[in-house]
């Protein structure tokens, strides 16, 4: 089973290469993040046509997370536990049966934080302590399960070309990276990670500066394995060749391939 995340930065203006991706690289599960739209708006026919199921968990204009699958998707919730009163769309959850059991992938959007001096900051290590708490008890079910998102985090200074140019950034904030590494800590496994160890490997280019033409990017995209699914994984990528394409996003597909 292929699972992958991408923030497509806007559903409507990168639909097409959105269907085009989905051709190509055929993800079982592909979760998306930024789809800025409200549900009643996602584009579901072209990607109907293409044999995926579609939730998701929409937002007028920023945020909104959605889950693709080619098989049926179970159980399905949207918005982080932890906070009622928070109307941000930024995650969503659901199960899907394969001919071993169920798994189970969480796509989730996760704040930016930016400025550092302004309460998105506090928002976003608060939003982080409530993943920590939920995953703390999803891990506890002991079955295959993946966080999948943009995650707002570089989580070490490899995974930036020029770390030096992040400090002081919510991104690279010790506060940030702890969250991360709460994480990792539990017995959760960093797909990307897990498959190489090397510098340069990036999911993120902004669109100024040529940062794209530079390499100046970053790896904030992850898929965080509970370790059922690690068991399981025979592989994990970046499809950095999508961010050449026209009309891209800023970010770019990463999977991990399970035995499921």
């Amino acid at each position: 089973m292929k699972i992958a995340t991408w923030n497509i930065n806007g559903i409507k203006a990168r639909i097409d290469g959105l269907v085009d991706w989905l051709k190509e690289a055929e993800p079982d599960i592909a979760c998306l993040q930024e789809i800025k739209s409200v549900d009643e708006n996602f584009p579901v026919s072209g990607i109907e046509d293409l044999g995926y199921h579609v939730e998701t968990h929409g937002q007028k204009g920023f945020n909104g997370v959605a889950l693709l699958s080619k098989t049926p998707l179970e159980d399905v919730s949207r918005g982080l536990p932890g906070d009622p009163d928070d109307e941000q769309a930024r995650f969503i959850e659901a199960a899907v049966s394969t001919k071993t059991g169920i798994v189970r992938v969480a796509g989730a959007y996760m704040p930016n934080g930016n400025p550092t001096d302004s309460p998105k900051l506090d928002y976003k290590l608060a939003w982080m302590e409530r993943l920590n708490t939920w995953a703390e008890g999803r891990i506890l079910l002991e079955e295959p399960f993946v966080i999948a998102g943009d995650y707002n985090i570089i989580p070490d200074p490899r995974d930036a070309r020029h770390p030096e140019n992040w400090v002081g950034d919510a991104l690279f904030l010790p506060r940030s990276r702890q969250a991360y590494r709460r994480l990792v800590s539990m017995g959760f496994v960093d797909a990307i990670r897990s498959v190489t160890q090397d510098s340069d490997v990036y999911t993120f280019w902004d669109y100024q500066a040529g940062a794209w033409q530079k390499n100046n990017g970053i790896r904030i995209d992850h898929l965080l394995l509970s370790p059922e699914a690690a068991d399981r994984m025979s592989g994990a990528g970046i499809d950095r060749h999508v961010r050449a394409w026209e009309k891209p996003s800023d970010h770019v597909p990463v999977w991990v391939d399970l035995a499921l």
